[in-house]
């Protein structure tokens, strides 16, 4: 599968963020993307997704163009800076109702996407009482647990301590093991240097490969 961004541009308030953005992205790949804070990572990964508009250009899916064909991907898991769960609920009935949302899966896969991001699926803690550790571990879990065709990350081991940035990393091989075509944020070098397949600089709103890893 292939998710193709050809030459999309974007501007807010008349400052471009995104600036004649080309990418080929295929399935069973991680894809790294580095950049200062305002870069434009995040806007890069609201574009792509159908999150945000784009000004010029097309965002095409598997030969379906985003916003012509359906409004967003159709099969996404994604984390960016606000992960919009509900602090009065627990963290099984923030994803029982966001799998609600599209019915496609049930009890079960949620108890082992919160298993394998290492939180307890009976906790009765609500999510508004969780550490940061916790909100960020449940975060990814709603990202993973359709098991979604493309995955975006935005920082997904930020606020972890060791053991939690090693699970997360090995739950991001495991996904990519599985086929899903990722995307990678991350100020942790190493989160980058172990993980991209290729390495993308954002810088201005400009996307330029690397030919090396961090």
């Amino acid at each position: 599968m292939e998710l193709a961004a050809n030459s999309i541009s974007k501007s807010i308030r008349g400052r471009a963020i995104l600036s004649d953005v080309s990418l080929c992205l295929k399935s069973g790949n991680i894809y790294g993307f580095v950049g200062k804070n305002g870069s434009g990572k995040t806007m890069l990964f609201r574009a792509l997704s159908g999150l945000m508009r784009i000004d010029s250009g097309s965002v095409v899916w598997e030969g379906k163009t985003l916003h012509k064909d359906f409004s967003v991907l159709p099969s996404l898991g994604i984390i960016i800076e606000n992960a919009g769960l509900y602090p009065n609920f627990t963290g099984a009935q923030n994803l029982t109702y966001l799998a609600g949302l599209t019915k496609r899966i049930g009890k079960e896969k949620i108890i082992d996407a919160l298993s394998r991001v290492g939180l307890d699926p009976y906790d009765k803690r609500l999510y508004g009482k969780y550490s940061l550790g916790m909100k960020r571990r449940l975060a990814v879990a709603q990202a993973i647990m359709e098991s979604p065709n493309v995955i975006m990350l935005d920082e997904p081991t930020n606020a972890l301590d060791e053991t939690g940035v090693e699970e997360i990393r090995q739950i991001i091989l495991e996904e990519k093991e599985r086929g899903a075509l990722i995307l990678l944020a991350s100020h942790n070098k190493e989160d980058i240097h172990l993980l991209a397949d290729e390495l993308y600089r954002v810088e201005k709103g400009h996307v330029v490969r690397m030919e090396e890893t961090l």
